[in-house]
């Protein structure tokens, strides 16, 4: 077994990296070579800007290469809590851009020629428990009148078609895809490059200053600067960008990959071949991989650390949900185990704009694999001057309190979803 990203480890490397010092001034800076960073350097080259994107590991390095490979569309919360929270307007705008993500993507992907095996699959939200379908039904009813009619409300019977296991009935999310996110972000980098970006990896930011409209920024290989700076780093943002830090939960997210399935184990497991999303609190996501692989995840413990030691234990506890799940899959190898860190916001509803003299894009909470490309490129825009598209300008983000960084309180949030679980 390999505590290694599968989508890292059966993807080309990007090999268009800037070499030499980091050094020279750039209208744009962006700090972070992941999907928002690399498709907003995209955007910002296209119209001539002159933008460097500095990366502290290698271009794909976080949560960018440390997930599941879903494209979903809908939003991380059920629509009806969106609209409570949000307001009719702003929730209906939110949905729509995850829509309209998976649409940008497929575009850039035809556009720049990008082999990653991008699939429109569609994706079930299934019901782990019979009171979990009420809500579910609840929520298709307002999203398919509403706003995405695209949408289908399966019974317990339809989904055997779907998925070797018995749930208590599903919604599915037709414009929902997949893809390889090796592929893509690898691909996505090279097309910032062939466009005119410069990409240092490798290239952490350990100071920032500003003074007199100007950006500073010193990394291990020397000091650019900028008319303006993109902060594009999630959980792996900084400490010395305080402001995020303080309103940035970084959670682990951790995965398994088994071997290739045969094709009875595929039409016993994954019929349907769709991405899926359990309804627990604390729940599961899966689907198959390009070389036909279940690729199954979750939260498996709430820990901000993910290394070798923390994989292999949350390994173990995917492994055995897995086997509770399928359980003609007990017994099958685990090739590949791997983590990362997810940026969830206190309300997680992700968040973009500019304060204290950055631009910023961040706090997906899940869903950044879709909408961290599409988000990227509208904040782009922004910079750029063009109409502003940005479904969560002015929302108000307030500070987690007690929190300045590293998430001392996650092991308390872990047992209060478990005992949600326990009793809903």
């Amino acid at each position: 077994m390999q505590f290694e990203s599968y989508w890292h480890d059966t993807a080309p490397a990007f090999a268009g990296g800037a070499q030499g010092p980091v050094e020279g001034h750039y209208d744009v800076a962006v700090i972070g070579a992941g999907f928002t960073g690399l498709a907003a350097a995209r955007q910002l080259a296209r119209a001539g800007v002159k933008v460097v994107v500095l990366e502290a590991e290698r271009v794909g390095w976080g949560a960018s290469g440390r997930n599941g490979g879903h494209l979903n569309n809908g939003l991380a919360h059920s629509f009806l809590s969106a609209k409570s929270a949000l307001g009719a307007e702003r929730a209906v705008a939110l949905y729509r851009a995850l829509d309209d993500s998976i649409d940008t993507i497929e575009a850039i992907i035809a556009e720049e020629g990008i082999d990653c095996n991008f699939r429109r699959a569609g994706k079930l939200k299934l019901a782990s428990k019979p009171q979990h379908f009420d809500a579910i039904a609840r929520n298709f009813e307002a999203v398919h009148k509403e706003v995405d009619p695209d949408t289908a409300l399966l019974t317990a019977n339809e989904l055997k078609g779907e998925v070797g296991s018995p749930f208590h009935g599903a919604m599915l999310s037709k414009k929902s895809a997949m893809m390889h996110m090796g592929r893509y972000v690898a691909g996505l980098a090279t097309a910032a490059a062939r466009r005119g970006a410069t990409i240092f990896e490798k290239a952490a930011v350990t100071a920032h200053r500003q003074g007199n409209g100007r950006h500073s920024l010193t990394t291990g290989r020397g000091t650019v600067t900028a008319d303006h700076v993109l902060v594009a780093t999630g959980a792996y943002t900084p400490s010395l960008f305080s402001y995020f830090r303080r309103r940035i939960v970084s959670v682990g997210s951790f995965l398994i990959a088994t071997r290739p399935l045969t094709d009875a184990e595929i039409a016993a497991t994954m019929p349907g071949n769709r991405t899926c999303v359990t309804s627990m609190n604390i729940g599961n996501y899966f689907r198959l991989s390009p070389d036909n692989r279940l690729i199954f995840g979750g939260r498996a413990r709430f820990s901000a650390t993910s290394d070798q030691r923390s994989d292999a234990r949350s390994g173990d506890i995917l492994r055995a949900s897995l086997a509770e799940i399928f359980p003609q899959l007990a017994g099958v190898e685990i090739d590949y185990c791997w983590g990362g860190l997810v940026d969830m916001t206190k309300d997680r509803y992700p968040r973009a704009g500019y304060v204290d003299g950055v631009w910023y894009a961040m706090g997906y909470s899940g869903h950044g694999a879709q909408l961290s490309t599409h988000l990227g490129m509208i904040i782009a825009d922004a910079i750029l001057g063009k109409a502003d598209r940005n479904p969560i300008k002015g929302l108000d983000w307030p500070a987690v309190p007690g929190h300045f960084g590293k998430p001392w309180f996650l092991p308390l949030v872990g047992l209060y979803y478990k005992t949600l679980d326990r009793f809903q």
